[in-house]
Order: C-alpha cells, then structure tokens, then sequence
C-alpha cells in the first residue's frame, strides 16, 4: 500500500496507521519555543520552598535540572517526536504565594520545531519538584501546561493570544 500522508492528517498513512513524518525536505531554521505551567502548592510548602526548608534539598534546582533533562529525551517520550538537536534549555522556576510557575524556553536549529522538547521540559520539571516535595504536600497539582511561543520553521512566529 502507498505511504503517501493525507494533507490534513500527516502523521496518518493512507491506511490510518500512525507513521513518522518526514522532514528531510524541510529547511534548517532556527527555532524556539516557549512553555509555560504551574504547580499548585499548599501554604506550608511554599513557605519551605521560599525558606530552603524541603527536607529532600533544593527543590528548585532538581526540578529546574529534571525540566532540562526531559527536553533532550523528548523523542524517547513522544512516539512520534523527531529526534533533533536541542542546542539551548532555559528553566525558570518561580515561587509564588499559589505554588510555583514554570518556564521553559528550548532552541534548535533543525528542520522541525520544539514545542514539544519545551512542553516536556515544564512537565518533568513540575514532576521533579513534586517528587521533592511530596512528602510535604501529597495534594500538589500540574495545572496550566501550554505553548506560549514559537519561532522559526514556514510558520514563523507565533504567539498565545490572551
């Protein structure tokens, strides 16, 4: 049977099977992405975390290295994310009265973007900080992962409206 993708659905072969898009046609760029979540902590948490007072060490340095670590296993991950150079990860962790904010910006230069090496970085950087703190706080939640920005590759830059 031909692998010819359908225009609407390219990681779909003309069977419905899920394939691997091909890339190596597409033109090195490069590109960026920006990614954004947080975690929801409890008071007494919060007051550790801003304190240095989590029993398992510093949590925000775990994280912010578990966020970097993610982005370059993103394809290990994701089954159909392409393996590419991950030239840059910046991980900024913030402490606020509800728990704390995540930001992940990642940078290649490749064929295809990273959205996904930047979702990745905020989730395992959030799944690092729960792992740090949850013998204080069992309730910790993930919440607000998104894309904020790209930048690069045939549809340039874009960014989260609102």
């Amino acid at each position: 049977m031909s692998q010819t993708p359908s225009a609407d659905f390219p990681h779909l072969d003309p069977s419905g099977a899920a394939r691997m898009v091909d890339v190596s046609a597409k033109e090195v760029t490069a590109r960026s992405a920006v990614a954004t979540g947080r975690v929801l902590l409890s008071p007494e948490t919060v007051a550790a975390l801003r304190e240095g007072g989590v029993p398992k060490g510093d949590a925000l340095a775990v994280a912010r290295i578990a966020g970097i670590q993610g982005a370059k296993r993103t394809p290990d991950l994701v089954p159909l994310c392409h393996p590419i150079a991950v030239h840059g990860v910046d991980v900024a962790l913030t402490v606020v009265d509800s728990g704390v904010d995540i930001r992940a910006t990642v940078r290649t230069a490749d064929r295809t973007g990273v959205e996904m090496e930047a979702l990745t970085c905020v989730m395992t950087a959030a799944l690092g900080l729960i792992d740090m703190v949850k013998a204080l706080d069992p309730e910790a939640v993930v919440t607000d992962v998104r894309v904020e920005e790209k930048t690069g590759g045939k549809t340039g830059h874009w960014r989260r409206s609102g």
